[in-house]
């Protein structure tokens, strides 16, 4: 009897320890986990810098846990870093900013080269966008001369101004008077840091007028005369061409009759003068007068059976050409009957 109540004893015992030390262990793994999420929770509001990775503190049974806040953390660091990257690429290349976070640059269509008269004031145009703080420049290539700084002019020529017109952005360089010597490449800078610029050709022609069989011209009694005035260089036609004769300018209404005149405009302008049935009266001096180029003078002699050897010229009416007679007169017919 007594054996058993020892042997009860021990086992009650025995009991009361292995419910203890369960206690114990269930206590100690509770207080692990809430000092774990405890410090998990201040991990993620100090920085990763300051503090050792948190990985390293980690039990094994909330693994994937911090597995996915460190690869949220690593998401977020790239993520930031890409923001840099962007807004670093985005100072740098004008390539990834839209046309209105270009900053300053040229509009191409509105900067082309140009064809001047001489004596004629020129414009080269230079249009800018988004200039915001910067200025504009011009210089030329001939000997990299800088000729105006924004409004200011900064050579002795005082041929060279700048204008500015806000409302087209245009910036351009006015050359009053130009003469040949002035062609040549004038670039547009904007004072950038590198300063950027756009490059255009000036140039300055001096149109030509000449008529074709200049100086004299020889005619029989009865033919056709034609005279042909051509005008070259002229970087746009001669909005009118004058005719005079012995310094009167020609009446193609006169009673005489018979006198018309067929103009052709383009690139090269040319003015054509038919007399028909020439007669003695219309020898004499001719001129052609482009209203935007130096006249061009002829000597016209109706002869009366003479056969002189400057008598034929080329491009000009030939004596027994019925064909070509024929031609001419049909042109002048029906100019005349509008």
């Amino acid at each position: 009897m007594a054996t058993l109540r020892s042997q009860y004893g021990i086992n009650i015992f025995f009991l009361f320890i292995v419910h203890l030390n369960h206690g114990i262990t269930k206590s100690l793994q509770t207080f692990s986990e809430e000092q774990f999420l405890l410090e998990l929770s201040d991990d993620r509001s100090s920085s990763p810098v300051t503090r050792p990775p948190i990985r390293n503190r980690t039990p094994p049974y909330l693994g994937n846990l911090h597995l996915g806040f460190h690869q949220h953390q690593q998401h977020h660091h790239q993520h930031s870093e890409t923001s840099e990257n962007e807004i670093y690429d985005s100072d740098e290349s004008n390539l990834l900013r839209t046309p209105l976070d270009r900053g300053p640059h040229f509009d191409l269509s509105a900067s082309k080269n140009i064809t001047a008269l001489v004596g004629k004031t020129a414009y080269l145009n230079c249009r800018v966008k988004n200039i915001g703080n910067k200025t504009v420049s011009w210089v030329r290539h001939r000997d990299i001369h800088l000729l105006t700084v924004g409004r200011f002019t900064y050579t002795s020529d005082q041929r060279f101004q700048a204008v500015h017109n806000p409302q087209t952005d245009d910036w351009s360089l006015q050359i009053r008077y130009p003469q040949k010597r002035d062609t040549g490449v004038y670039e547009c800078q904007i004072s950038t840091t590198p300063p950027v610029g756009h490059s255009m050709f000036l140039a300055v022609v001096e149109p030509i007028t000449t008529i074709v069989g200049v100086p004299d011209l020889y005619i029989n009694t009865g033919s056709t005369v034609n005279l042909t005035c051509i005008v070259r260089n002229s970087p746009e036609p001669p909005s009118t061409i004058f005719w005079t004769h012995n310094n009167q300018e020609i009446n193609y209404d006169s009673p005489r009759g018979g006198v018309s005149v067929i103009t052709e405009k383009g690139e090269t302008t040319t003015s054509y003068l038919l007399i028909q049935r020439a007669r003695t009266t219309d020898s004499g001096k001719y001129v052609c007068s482009p209203s935007n180029a130096d006249p061009s003078t002829i000597n016209v002699h109706i002869l009366n059976g003479e056969h002189p050897a400057a008598m034929q010229h080329g491009g000009q009416l030939r004596i027994g050409d019925p064909l070509y007679v024929f031609v001419l007169w049909l042109i002048s017919f029906l100019l005349g009957r509008r």
